[in-house]
């Protein structure tokens, strides 16, 4: 038996030999050529899937998912190995510090009374280390999915005090938003509308922030029931031996309210 899983430590070097071995001159073609540009939609992929299976309560697939992601986050740094940056050791190495450092409440002397407490004092040591970015908004990744941005842009501004005061002003301000788009769809200007619509979806993720939710992850979930009940929809237009363009609209949302009511 391994000597780490007698100790009950976890042991990630069965994973890296495969991917070393796989990234090796005999090893997979498909693998050999990837690189750290071409493998960024797997990671994006996989971490969805890992969200999804959160969302199903599915705990088989979030073993088999979170393996999934382990495995994108050992390909990049075995790319990056061997472009001669740094090692999946470094990885680990730099987060435990990391997180070491942001929990002083924990491994140090200092005491907090709340979650809000730790996110400040979060906020706080990791301005310390990140001494180049200059706005509250730094930081925030381009590349987020855009309701997530909205959301975490939000997030930075109320920490600095430029919030709505409660979830009934945050909502509010939904409905004026809901109120200053129908009015551009009634001028016919796409472009207000457009600017309207983002608007509303950005006043939603503050919305949600105040209730204590978190946008993309509602919404994630929202795609996946949708998907689920569309799939019911279509078993049962396969039994009925039925076809989607001879249904008139009124049998399709009777359909979709069967599958809702066996809460497919």
């Amino acid at each position: 038996m391994n000597e780490t899983k007698k100790a009950g430590l976890m042991d990630t070097r069965p994973l890296q030999d495969v991917m070393k071995t796989l990234r090796s001159p005999g090893g997979c073609p498909w693998d050999r050529v990837q690189t750290h540009k071409s493998m960024r939609r797997e990671l994006v992929e996989e971490v969805y899937e890992m969200l999804e299976a959160i969302d199903d309560g599915d705990v088989k697939g979030m073993r088999e998912e979170l393996g999934d992601v382990l495995f994108q986050v050992v390909f990049h740094a075995r790319l990056a190995e061997e472009e001669g940056l740094f090692s999946m050791q470094d990885v680990i190495d730099d987060v435990v510090t990391k997180l070491i450092h942001r929990h002083p409440h924990v491994y140090g002397t200092l005491e907090v009374r709340n979650a809000e407490q730790v996110l400040k004092n979060w906020d706080a040591l990791k301005a310390e280390e990140k001494k180049e970015r200059t706005s509250a908004l730094d930081g925030i990744a381009r590349g987020l999915p855009a309701l997530m941005c909205a959301y975490k842009l939000n997030e930075r501004a109320a920490r600095r005090g430029f919030d709505w005061p409660d979830a009934e002003a945050a909502g509010k301000k939904v409905t004026e938003e809901m109120k200053e788009l129908r009015e551009a769809v009634v001028s016919k200007n796409q472009d207000a509308m457009e600017e309207e619509l983002g608007d509303l979806f950005f006043a939603l993720a503050v919305y949600a922030r105040h209730l204590g939710l978190e946008p993309e992850t509602a919404l994630n979930r929202a795609n996946n029931k949708f998907r689920r009940r569309f799939h019911g929809m279509e078993k049962a237009l396969k039994k009925q031996n039925k076809k989607w363009e001879n249904l008139t609209l009124n049998e399709m949302i009777d359909l979709w309210k069967t599958a809702k009511q066996e809460k497919i």
